[in-house]
C-alpha cells in the first residue's frame, strides 16, 4: 500500500478543517485509489505535534481546542514550528493552511518554497503569496518538478479553477464576474432583509463567527481583490499582482442606499470583475433575481467564455470543512497525477 504522508502547516480553523476531512475520507481515499494518507506533523503558530508513524487527526483538534496549542498532543507534542518543521519530518505534501498576508506573503512564501525545494507537492488555501507572486511561485513549482494547487485559495467549496481548466478546456474564458467573499455577501444580505446599519450587521456577523475581529480585509475589499488576482493569473494569463486591481469595500453602505436599490428592484453587492482590461472590486448595484441574487455566505461567479456562453457556479465561500473539501480534492488530483 502507498503512502501519502503529510504536514498540515496552521492548524486554524481551515487547518482544523482539514484535519477532519482527512479523518471523514482518508477510507474511501484508500479504497478508491490505493493511497494511504497519513499526517505525520500539524504546526500552530508557535508548536506541533510530529510523528512519523502518523498522528491521530481527532486528537490533533482535540488537543488544540482543549489547551490552546498542538504541543499538548500526547507524546508526540513538540516546541519545533514554521519552517523548521519542514526538515524535522519526512512528508510528501504540505497542505498550507497559514493566514494571508499580503504585505509580506508570510510565512506562506518562505514555506512554499522551502517545500519546493526539498521536492515536495503543495496544497494551499491561502491568498497572500498568490496575490503578490503569483508568477514566481508557479514558476519555482514548474523548475522543481512538483504539484502546486490552490483551488481554496479563491470561492472556499465553490469550484471555479479546476472546473475552468478541466471541464471548460475547450473554451476560451474572456472574463468572470462574481460574488468572491462571503462575509460581505452575508453582511449586505442582512442589511436588505432586516433593514439594519452596517454597524449593527457587522457586529452581529463577528459575534456569529462569520466576521473576523478585525474585519478589514473583507469589508474593505482586500480578500476579494487578492481571489481577483489569482483568477486573473491562473484562468486569463493576465499577469497581475495586488497592486493593479482597484478596490472599494461597502463600509460606506448605508441602510439607506439599500432601500432606494431595493425599491427600484436591484440589490447592493461586493462584485470582483476579472477581464484582460478590467481587474475591479467594488460594490455594485445587481438585479433581484438575477444570477447575482445570492444570499449568506454563498459566493458565486459567471465566467463568460468562448464556445460555452455564460456559465455561473456557485458554493460556500467560508466555512473550515468547505475550504478544507476543496484542497482534498486537490490531494486527490495529485494522488491520481503521481499514484
Amino acid at each position: 500500500m502507498k503512502e501519502c504522508k503529510i504536514i498540515i502547516m496552521g492548524f486554524g480553523s481551515v487547518g482544523q478543517g482539514i484535519a477532519q476531512s482527512i479523518a471523514l475520507k482518508k477510507a474511501m481515499i484508500k479504497d478508491k485509489y490505493g493511497v494511504e494518507l497519513k499526517v505525520v506533523a500539524a504546526v500552530d503558530s508557535s508548536s506541533s505535534a510530529i510523528n512519523q508513524d502518523g498522528l491521530e487527526e481527532m486528537l490533533l483538534i482535540h488537543s488544540k481546542n482543549s489547551e490552546g496549542k498542538l504541543s499538548s498532543y500526547p507524546d508526540y507534542g513538540s516546541e519545533v514550528s514554521g519552517l523548521d518543521v519542514l526538515d524535522a519530518v519526512e512528508y510528501d505534501l504540505l497542505m498550507e493552511a497559514t493566514p494571508t498576508n499580503i504585505e509580506t506573503a508570510e510565512p506562506a512564501l518562505s514555506l512554499t518554497h522551502k517545500a519546493f525545494k526539498q521536492g515536495k507537492d503543495v496544497v494551499t488555501s491561502n491568498k497572500g503569496h498568490l496575490a503578490i507572486k503569483f508568477k514566481e511561485i508557479t514558476k519555482a513549482a514548474e523548475d522543481n518538478g512538483v504539484e502546486f494547487k490552490y483551488e481554496a485559495s479563491v470561492g472556499g467549496a465553490m469550484p471555479i479553477i479546476n472546473f475552468s481548466r478541466e471541464t471548460l478546456s475547450s473554451c476560451g474564458i474572456k472574463s468572470i464576474i462574481g460574488i468572491l467573499n462571503g462575509t460581505t455577501n452575508y453582511i449586505l444580505s442582512r442589511m436588505t432583509s432586516e433593514g439594519s446599519t452596517y454597524d449593527i450587521t457587522l457586529k452581529e456577523s463577528q459575534e456569529l463567527g462569520i466576521a473576523e475581529t478585525d474585519p478589514t480585509q473583507d469589508v474593505e475589499g482586500i480578500d476579494a481583490a487578492c481571489k481577483t488576482v489569482i483568477l486573473a493569473n491562473s484562468l486569463l494569463g493576465i499577469d497581475a499582482t495586488y497592486d493593479d486591481v482597484e478596490v472599494n469595500g461597502i463600509s460606506n453602505i448605508t441602510s439607506h442606499a439599500i432601500n432606494l436599490a431595493d425599491k427600484d428592484g436591484y440589490l447592493i453587492k461586493l462584485i470582483a470583475e476579472v477581464s484582460p482590461n478590467t481587474l475591479k472590486v467594488s460594490p455594485r448595484l445587481v438585479k433581484k433575481g438575477s444570477t447575482y441574487d445570492v444570499s449568506g455566505t454563498l459566493n458565486m461567479a459567471t465566467i463568460k467564455t468562448d464556445l460555452a456562453g455564460d456559465v455561473t457556479v456557485m458554493g460556500l465561500g467560508a466555512g473550515s470543512l468547505e475550504t478544507a473539501s476543496a484542497m482534498l480534492t486537490d490531494v486527490i488530483s495529485i494522488l491520481k497525477d503521481k499514484y
